[in-house]
């Protein structure tokens, strides 16, 4: 029997190699990540995913140039809009109190779905200016988070750059060479493929 995972962990990494390698600045290349990131999520809805967690950035991007905060600030927001369209209970979380975060992001903050046809609907969480450290020190906020089966991580870097630490304790890890902006259903198909050729014990 084909095992989904409950809740998948997404790295879009690789977005400034992708306009690099195009003649494109660093910061453009955030804008052609937002479609892959919508068509992930309806792909992961046909597979009956019940919770997606997309990372969108973190505390330590914002020593960034200024160009590329506001061009990954700019696409959150721009993701969250295109993700409220999609029948989807859309979260944002990461530090509200910083002003490198998005403040039209903060209605999203709250989780805040109570009636049946909402808590019925995938979950859809997004990382904005995130860090381990800061959520440690707030006493894990993202403990509304569940638990992350699944972590697939675009761009070929095999590390999980200080994502959900604790709900990634027992996360299985899928490396994919390709670039974030480059998605392909096909590459969702092979992590899945992938998955269930892991023992999934966790710890038993």
């Amino acid at each position: 029997m084909f095992r989904i995972p409950k809740h998948i962990g997404i790295i879009p990494d690789g977005n400034r190699r992708w306009a690099k390698e195009r003649g494109l600045k660093k910061e453009e290349g955030y804008t052609f990540g937002l479609e892959p990131g919508l068509a992930l999520l309806r792909a992961a809805k046909k597979y009956g995913v019940r919770e997606l967690t997309y990372y969108g950035f973190t505390v330590d991007n914002c020593k960034r140039p200024r160009e590329q905060v506001k061009a990954f600030s700019h696409a959150c927001v721009e993701a969250v809009k295109m993700m409220e369209r999609e029948n989807v209970r859309p979260y944002v979380m990461g530090n509200t109190k910083s002003s490198c975060f998005p403040k039209e992001l903060l209605p999203y903050t709250e989780c805040t779905a109570t009636e049946k046809n909402d808590l019925d609907k995938m979950r859809v969480n997004l990382l904005v200016n995130y860090g381990w450290e800061w959520d440690m020190k707030h006493d894990w906020i993202s403990k509304t988070i569940s638990r992350v089966d699944l972590v697939i991580r675009w761009g070929g870097m095999s590390r999980l750059s200080g994502f959900l630490p604790v709900q990634t304790v027992y996360s299985d890890i899928c490396i994919l060479p390709e670039l974030w902006p480059d998605f392909k259903e096909e590459q969702l198909d092979y992590a899945l493929n992938w998955y269930q050729k892991q023992d999934v014990t966790l710890g038993g």
